[in-house]
């Protein structure tokens, strides 16, 4: 018998691996540690591949499909119905491998809001995707898309706004601990140590095609600026920066682009608004508004959404 389905359970050290055969039949439910799994894999005979979406699953597929393998990821929400009994490792890996034989869990018209968010990019510079936790803003909206304009790889479907040539981008959320623990790791991966300080390129954006960093100081392990190979055969310029560094930090060049992850201050958005004007760029924000009725969010609302003033 052999092996047709497979669900990894992705984890820092220890994956869990659950395959099975066309009809169902289990052939292995196994734990592998980081250093073996593609080795495992590459002794597999091509096979469809589940995983749940995350930070490292983008780097994962890649290295995976370079094996061989059809790779799909999943959002966790999706797999969840298929968890039969406990949440164990073992368990999670067999729920995405049964989730990723479903015929529509990977239709893109299950995404809609996702789909109008990009598509909206090719009308409007300024854009909100304003949502509850948890259903895919920072990763599936934000990141997704500046990792596209950053190496001008889009996918077939993509009907939003295009750069054809490298571009200058700033990437920013609340607090400089926010903006490396959540919006760094997101695009870049995890920082790494083997003799220099780099990247894992575990990230949305391929690890191939991290160039030069600069780092901040006084903040470990927080990126100022870095090099992404454009498919122009260029260099775009990805920065980030916090809202805990005020306005001033967000003076000075302008940008083709610019992603706030959380919502920003009134005083920070207007500044991106300046810094973006020259190049007809663009601004993308993703966050819950968890600050109620504040002024940059009743920005993006239409006019009957908006609370009356009492008259």
């Amino acid at each position: 018998m052999q092996v047709t389905t497979v669900g990894l359970d992705l984890a820092k050290d220890v994956f869990q691996i659950h395959g099975v055969t066309t009809d169902g039949t289990v052939l292995f439910n196994r734990s592998v540690r980081r250093a073996q799994l593609l080795p495992f894999f590459e002794k597999l005979p091509p096979c469809l591949v589940g995983m749940e979406a995350c930070g490292s699953s983008h780097h994962w597929a890649r290295e995976i499909s370079k094996l061989g393998h059809e790779v799909r990821l999943m959002p966790a929400f999706y797999v969840k119905p298929y968890v039969k009994r406990g949440k164990t490792d073992a368990v999670d890996a067999a729920a995405i491998c049964e989730a990723v034989t479903r015929p529509t869990i990977h239709a893109r018209h299950k995404y809609a809001k996702h789909l109008e968010f990009f598509e909206a990019g090719a009308t409007y510079r300024e854009r909100c995707f304003m949502a509850a936790n948890r259903v895919g803003k920072t990763l599936g909206a934000g990141g997704f898309e500046t990792a596209a304009h950053l190496t001008g790889e889009y996918p077939h479907w993509w009907n939003g706004r295009r750069f054809e040539k490298p571009v200058k981008w700033w990437a920013a959320g609340r607090t400089n601990e926010t903006t490396r623990d959540i919006v760094q790791a997101t695009l870049l991966g995890q920082v790494t140590r083997d003799g220099r300080k780099h990247f894992d390129g575990t990230g949305v954006i391929p690890g191939e095609r991290l160039g030069d960093v600069t780092w901040k100081q006084g903040v470990s392990d927080l990126v100022d600026t870095i090099k992404v190979r454009h498919a122009s055969g260029g260099w775009s310029t990805l920065g980030f920066k916090s809202y805990q560094q005020g306005r001033g930090s967000f003076e000075g060049t302008s940008q083709h682009g610019i992603w706030l992850d959380e919502e920003p201050p009134l005083d920070v958005y207007g500044e991106c608004l300046i810094r973006t004007a020259t190049t007809d760029g663009i601004i993308m924000l993703t966050f819950t508004p968890l600050a109620g009725m504040s002024e940059v969010v009743m920005g993006f609302l239409p006019a009957e959404m908006r609370p009356q003033a009492d008259s």
